[in-house]
C-alpha cells in the first residue's frame, strides 16, 4: 500500500505479530510505545496520521502524530532505545521518520529514523504489550515490518425507517417503526441526483424488455468512445452531434439500434436502426461509435473479421455505407486482418499526433502497431515491423496480458503527442513519442500499481490515466486494496511516488469488482473529475479537490446498487453509465435494468434563488 497522506487516519500494525502499534496502558508508562491485541468489544485501536516534513536528498520524511491526543512518535535517544509518543517539537529531527516500502512485499514498510537510519523493531515482551524500539536495519528481520490499516471511511448518509411487524401472543400483528438497512442520501449531499425513474420499457434483461444480454465484449464502463462493445451491447453515445447521450444497442441481426435522447431524461419509445451489420457479421466484431475526423459528427467504427469498417454520418443523419467501409485490412479477428483478439490484444481510437484525427493504436504479440490518419480521411497500411517491440502479449515483447497489465495512451510531457503507458507486474513503464511520431523504449518510472504490489488484476484494481486537475499533468488513479490511490505527473514522462487519497472504494471497503463498479467523471462541471461508486446501498460520489485529492464519499442516490433495497442491480446483468442525457453539460445516471431503462437526472446547480 501507497504511503498515506496526511488527512488519513490508520492503524501500524507489526507484520510479525498483528498487533497494534499504542500506548502502553500502564500508570507512568511516559508514552511508551507497545504493540498489542484490542479484542472486539474492547477500546479501539489507536490511530495515526502522516504529515510530511521535508523531502530533502534522503527522501520524504514525515511525523507520525497521534489523531486523538496530537503526540507524534519520538525517538528520545534512550540507553534501551525505547521509542514512545511524546509533544510534539519543530524541526526536531529526532521526531521525523522515513517510510520505506519493502521490495518484493506488497504494503510492508521499514519505519526508519530520520537521524541515524536505525528502524523500528520489537523488544522483548511485557506485562502490557511488546515494547517498540530502535534496532539497526535487518533486512531479514520480520519484527522490522510494519503495514498501515486505514480507518472505516467516514459516509455521509442516513438511516431509512420501515414498518417493522411485530407478533403476539394472541397472534394479532401490529407494527413499528425501525432502521432499516438502508441508507439515504443525506440533505445537502453534493452533488444530489434525483430519484431512479424507469424512463423507458426497452433495452432490459427482462423478457419483456428485450431480454438483452451481452456478449461481454471488451467495452469501456463509462461508455466513452474509443471503447469497443460487442453483440448484445447497451450503451450510450451521441449519435447526432446534438450535445446529449442516446441509448444505442447491438442486435445481432439488426445492427445497431438507438432510441434517441429527447433532452429532459427520457427516450423515444420507437427504435429505430442506427447502422446495419457489416457484411458477414460475426460474434467476435467490435463496434464504437466517434468522431474520428474532428468534423463533430460520430461515424461508426467497425472491428471486422476483414479489419477496420468505418461508416461516416452524413448531412441527414444516416451513416454511409450500411455496412461499413473497409478502410484498413488490419486490427481484425479475422487471420487476414492480423487474428487480433479481444482478450489478448488491446486496441485505441486515438489523436496520437495532436492533428485531430483519430489514428489506431493496437498492442498485438509482438509489440506496438500503428495506423495513422490523413487530411483524407484515409488510415495507413501496417508496416512490417510494429513500432516498438514492448506492450506485446509475447514474452519477447514484455508478456503482458490484458486481464493483468493495463495499458493506455496519454499525453505525460504537454507536447501533444500521446505516450504509451503501462502497469506490468513491477510497476509502471512509459514509453514517450517523440516529434518524428517514433517511440522510445520503454523506462521503468514507478514501483507501484503492478502486480508485485497488490494489484492483482484489471478488473479487481482498476487504474485509469487522467488528470485530476484541470491544468495539469496526467495522473495515474487506481483503486487499491486499502482505498483510492494517485501518482501525480511530473510533466516530463514520469510520475510522483503514489499516496492513498481516500480510505473508501478498496476492498478493504468492501468494494469488488463482482458487486460494485467504479468510474471518474466529472459530476460537478467544475472540469475536475470526481470519483462515482456503485455500490450496496447506491451510487456514492467523492468530490475532487482539484488538487488530487477527495472529499470523503456521499451517498447521492438510493438506486442503482447491489442491495434490494438499492435495486438489486448486478454487474454481469446491468450496465450503468455516466452520461448527459439532457444536455446541460453535467452527467446523469444512466441504468440497464430489468424492466428497461432508469435514469437519475443531476440536480447540482440547477435551481436558483433570487
Amino acid at each position: 500500500m501507497p504511503v498515506p497522506t496526511k488527512e488519513l487516519k490508520l492503524e501500524i500494525v507489526s507484520a510479525a505479530t498483528g498487533k497494534t502499534l499504542c500506548v502502553k496502558a500502564a500508570p507512568n508508562a511516559d508514552g511508551t510505545l507497545v504493540v498489542r491485541d484490542f479484542p472486539d468489544g474492547g477500546p479501539s485501536p489507536e490511530q495515526w496520521q502522516l504529515t510530511p516534513v521535508q523531502a530533502a536528498q534522503d527522501g520524504q520524511a514525515y511525523v507520525i502524530r497521534n489523531a486523538v491526543s496530537g503526540k507524534v512518535l519520538d525517538n528520545p535517544a534512550a540507553a534501551d532505545r525505547g521509542v514512545r509518543q511524546w509533544d510534539a517539537a519543530a524541526g526536531k529531527t529526532g521526531q521525523q521518520w522515513h517510510v520505506v516500502p519493502i521490495e518484493g512485499e506488497a504494503g510492508l514498510y521499514f519505519i526508519e529514523g530520520a537521524t541515524d537510519g536505525a528502524v523500528l523493531d520489537l523488544g522483548d515482551p511485557g506485562e502490557d504489550g511488546t515494547r517498540v524500539v530502535l534496532r539497526e536495519y535487518d533486512d531479514s528481520a520480520e519484527s522490522q515490518q510494519w503495514r498501515f490499516v486505514t480507518a472505516e471511511p467516514e459516509r455521509t448518509s442516513d438511516p431509512v425507517l420501515r414498518w417493522a411487524p411485530l407478533s403476539h401472543w394472541n397472534s394479532r400483528r401490529s407494527w413499528r417503526l425501525a432502521l432499516s438497512t438502508a441508507l439515504r442520501p443525506a440533505p445537502g449531499a453534493t452533488p444530489s441526483f434525483s430519484d431512479m425513474l424507469l424512463v423507458l420499457q426497452q433495452f432490459g434483461s427482462d423478457q419483456d424488455a428485450g431480454g438483452w444480454e451481452s456478449d461481454g465484449a471488451n467495452r469501456s464502463p463509462s461508455g466513452q468512445p474509443g471503447w469497443w462493445a460487442g453483440r448484445g451491447a447497451r450503451f450510450l453515445a451521441d449519435t447526432t452531434g446534438a450535445g446529449r447521450a442516446d441509448i444505442v444497442g447491438l442486435k445481432p441481426t439488426k445492427g445497431a439500434v438507438t432510441s434517441p435522447s429527447r433532452g429532459d431524461g427520457t427516450f423515444d419509445d420507437d427504435e429505430r436502426v442506427l447502422h446495419q451489420p457489416p457484411p458477414s457479421p460475426s460474434p467476435a466484431d467490435l463496434w464504437t461509435l466517434v468522431d474520428t475526423t474532428g468534423d463533430d459528427k460520430p461515424d461508426v467504427v467497425v472491428l471486422s473479421t476483414a479489419g477496420v469498417r468505418v461508416s461516416r454520418q452524413d448531412e441527414d443523419g444516416t451513416f454511409v455505407p450500411a455496412g461499413g467501409k473497409l478502410v484498413l485490412k488490419a486490427f481484425g479477428h479475422g487471420k487476414q486482418a492480423g487474428g487480433w483478439l479481444a482478450d489478448k490484444h488491446p486496441r485505441f481510437l486515438a489523436d496520437t499526433t495532436g492533428d485531430g484525427r483519430l489514428d489506431i493504436v493496437g498492442c498485438h504479440d509482438d509489440g506496438v502497431w500503428v495506423s495513422l490518419q490523413d487530411e483524407e480521411g484515409k488510415f495507413s497500411p501496417l508496416a512490417d515491423e510494429p513500432v516498438l517491440r514492448a506492450f506485446g502479449h509475447d514474452e519477447e515483447a514484455g508478456g503482458w496480458l490484458a486481464d493483468k497489465h493495463p495499458r493506455f495512451l496519454g499525453d505525460t510531457t504537454g507536447d501533444g503527442r500521446l505516450d504509451i503507458v503501462g502497469c506490468h507486474d513491477d510497476g509502471v513503464w512509459v514509453s514517450l513519442q517523440d516529434e518524428d511520431g517514433t517511440f522510445a523504449d520503454p523506462l521503468y518510472v514507478l514501483d507501484d500499481f503492478g502486480a508485485d504490489q497488490g494489484w492483482s488484476s484489471v478488473e479487481e484494481h482498476p487504474r485509469v490515466l487522467v488528470r485530476t486537475t484541470s491544468d495539469g499533468a496526467v495522473d495515474i488513479v487506481g483503486f487499491g486494496s486499502q482505498g483510492v490511490v494517485v501518482s501525480r505527473g511530473r510533466g516530463d514522462g514520469t510520475f510522483e511516488p503514489s499516496k492513498l487519497v481516500l480510505n473508501d472504494f478498496g476492498l478493504a471497503q468492501g468494494w469488488t469488482s463482482g458487486k460494485h463498479l467504479r468510474f471518474l467523471a466529472d459530476v460537478t462541471g467544475d472540469g475536475n473529475p470526481d470519483i462515482v461508486g456503485f455500490g450496496d446501498e447506491g451510487v456514492w460520489v467523492s468530490h475532487s479537490r482539484g488538487d488530487g485529492q477527495f472529499e470523503q464519499a456521499q451517498l447521492v442516490c438510493r438506486g442503482f446498487g447491489y442491495n434490494e433495497d438499492a435495486g438489486g442491480w448486478r454487474v454481469d446483468r446491468h450496465p450503468r453509465f455516466l452520461a448527459d442525457v439532457t444536455g446541460d453539460g453535467r452527467v446523469d445516471i444512466v441504468g440497464f435494468g430489468g424492466p428497461g431503462v432508469y435514469v437519475a437526472r443531476n440536480l447540482f446547480r440547477r435551481f436558483r434563488t433570487r
